[in-house]
């Protein structure tokens, strides 16, 4: 026979929880200061789709499974400079003053993405595998406005994980 659950034991465990907060988190990239991230999106990905004719159905199965490209924002401060620290790894890329490309092995960089508690614990870990720079923008300068310059890049990766 099960348990019964008291009313007093059901409030407890159902209603007794902490979500998590967007804006608890930290995120390691190689060579760039963890502070100057503003804005992070998690991973996300995508099941493809192979559709089979059987007579006069449709049977549908999971094809490729693509990990969509992520979004980040990052302060611009001046000392040390954000822009300088995205350069380095552009730079890794490739070389605009030589228009040399690099070897994957050395711009693709792994980040730890950390959701944290309120009192700063981890409570979480996305690693995400092969990351390099897809596009990047570093901000824009407007007389009119005394907005924080912010760069702005998208990163392509390979896959990701989340460990706990």
């Amino acid at each position: 026979m099960a348990d019964v659950i008291s009313q007093q034991e059901l409030y407890l465990n159902a209603f007794n929880w902490e979500p998590q907060y967007t804006n608890r988190f930290i995120m390691y990239i190689a060579d760039i200061p963890s502070y100057i991230v503003k804005a992070a999106q998690a991973p996300n990905m995508t099941n493809g789709q192979i559709v089979t004719d059987h007579i006069n159905v449709d049977r549908k199965l999971k094809g490729k499974s693509r990990w969509n490209d992520i979004s980040l924002t990052l302060y611009n401060p001046i000392v040390p400079s954000g822009a300088q620290s995205v350069m380095e790894w552009i730079r890794l890329h490739h070389e605009s003053t030589t228009g040399v490309n690099g070897y994957s092995s050395d711009y693709k960089k792994d980040i730890r993405l950390n959701p944290l508690s309120g009192p700063g614990e981890i409570i979480g870990e996305w690693v995400i595998k092969g990351s390099y720079i897809l596009d990047s923008n570093f901000g824009q300068y407007d007389w009119a406005t005394e907005d924080a310059v912010m760069i702005e890049l998208t990163i392509s990766y390979d896959w990701a994980l989340h460990s706990f």
